[in-house]
């Protein structure tokens, strides 16, 4: 099984939210828990989250250092936007990151989250 689902945002430490805008319920994740849960627990599954890289109208990245709000799911196979895709599942959380920084997030993010990284411990080049 291969499930494919959407997050408002992502963070270095390849946890989604997909329900909350700036603390507010924005929507609801629907089954998105079950489907990453029910993938990983299938022989040979997959749980990938997408999402675009950039909220235009927000004017914000979608890949932030640490959510602030409630984690909607973790633990999935990949994390994939319009810039790329960050393997997630069977790397260490430094590799993770990396990953995410360099493939999943807005090229004008990068620097300020390489930067937001170090500061939560990640050994970021």
């Amino acid at each position: 099984m291969v499930s494919v689902n959407s997050a408002l945002q992502v963070d270095l430490f390849a946890q989604a939210n997909a329900s909350r805008v700036r603390g507010a319920i924005y929507s609801g994740f629907g089954g998105q828990t079950d489907f990453v849960v029910g993938a990983l627990h299938s022989p040979g599954g997959h749980a990938v989250i997408a999402l675009p890289s950039w909220h235009p109208r927000a004017d914000v990245s979608t890949v932030i250092a640490r959510l602030t709000g409630p984690v909607t799911s973790f633990q999935h196979s990949y994390i994939v936007s319009e810039r790329g895709a960050a393997t997630v599942w069977g790397n260490d959380a430094a590799s993770q990151a990396q990953q995410i920084i360099d493939n999943v997030a807005h090229p004008s993010a990068r620097d300020e989250l390489r930067e937001q990284g170090r500061e939560l411990g990640f050994p970021l080049r």
